[in-house]
């Protein structure tokens, strides 16, 4: 029989994972553990509530009591949310790491302001040959790209870091589908207060 584990565990996202090792270090929050499911997941979303509750039952075989799933909703329709009300345990707020980043009124601007954008994070960015161009086949049929991107206008990226590299690669990654290019600086959003606030519970409770 296991003892329960003190303490946080964050069943996170790949593609946000630095980002959460940057708030526990910067924040010094002790007590917090990351556990990181694939980050291939961003793109398969109807995978994840599944694979979410997988890992909740594993981490509670383990004796870890106080879970966060690291996730927003992240494009499974509100079948994360069922997981996570079928398994007592909170998610990130928000649609979507994009809103998580900017913060849902900027995001929501920003969407009013022109709905046919394309998105990068720090992550999307670091990985945007792969993700996109290699993961969709515009590599070897670039006849794809417009069936892909065709009704898009431009490619924002929230930036989570000062990164010259990852901005030449997300302005780079813009000019290959043809999109204009505009840079937000969002630094990690509403992550800390959301990992701060998880974490405050259990430490008043």
């Amino acid at each position: 029989m296991s003892h329960n584990v003190p303490g946080l565990l964050v069943i996170a996202c790949g593609a946000i994972a630095r980002e959460l090792v940057r708030v526990v270090h910067l924040d010094r929050l002790t007590g917090v553990e990351i556990t990181c499911l694939p980050p291939e997941l961003h793109n398969r979303p109807e995978r994840i509530p599944d694979a979410v509750r997988a890992r909740i039952h594993e981490a509670r075989r383990d004796g870890y009591g106080n879970i966060l799933v690291g996730y927003a909703d992240c494009g499974t329709g509100g079948l994360l949310d069922v997981v996570c009300a079928e398994e007592g345990v909170a998610r990130l707020p928000g649609a979507h790491c994009y809103e998580l980043f900017a913060g849902s009124e900027v995001f929501a601007s920003l969407q009013e302001e022109e709905p046919g954008t394309f998105y990068l994070t720090d992550y999307l960015a670091r990985n945007v040959d792969r993700l996109v161009f290699e993961g969709l086949g515009i590599d070897r049929h670039p006849e794809l790209k417009t069936l892909y991107f065709g009704n898009y206008r431009r490619v924002v990226h929230l930036a989570q870091s000062d990164d010259p590299e990852l901005d030449r690669a997300a302005r780079s990654a813009a000019e290959r589908l043809g999109l204009d290019y505009e840079r937000r600086s969002t630094g990690l959003g509403s992550l800390p207060i959301a990992v701060s606030s998880a974490r405050g519970e259990l430490v008043s409770s």
